[in-house]
């Protein structure tokens, strides 16, 4: 006891260095989604489909140019029919990441391989100035 009382400012810093080594490593194991700019990427690389998980008014008042949409209740029943190819990348959006999470998970579970989501969801993409389609087309 002696020693900690002696030698706290040690052991503090000890403490907070640990820490900062192990912060990197669990952020990864989160995996809490990619930037619009990997999204992007990965859209014209790896023809990486993009499918919006939010409601259906929500999707039709704005949504990322070229995605798709499947809203989360209907994401386990229908997934498979929109997506046939489970091996080409799927990253799931919606308006602020959480919902995309949680597909990302149900998606996993129907077997697909590659699955991501968008970090920070619809949010993100707007603030990178990356275009969005007000209406859709139909």
């Amino acid at each position: 006891m002696k020693f900690i009382i002696d030698n706290w400012m040690l052991l503090s810093v000890a403490l907070v260095s640990g820490v900062l080594l192990v912060t990197p490593v669990l952020q990864g194991l989160m995996d809490l989604g990619l930037s619009p700019s990997l999204v992007v990427q990965m859209m014209n690389k790896e023809r990486a489909q993009l499918l919006d998980v939010r409601t259906y008014p929500e999707y039709s008042e704005e949504h990322i140019v070229g995605s798709e949409h499947l809203a989360m209740p209907e994401l386990e029943a229908k997934l498979t029919q929109v997506q046939k190819n489970k091996q080409l990348p799927l990253i799931m959006v919606c308006a602020s990441g959480a919902r995309a999470q949680k597909a990302v998970s149900v998606a996993k579970k129907l077997g697909f391989e590659q699955v991501h989501s968008l970090s920070g969801g619809l949010k993100a993409w707007k603030e990178a100035s990356l275009p969005t389609q007000k209406k859709t087309v139909v």
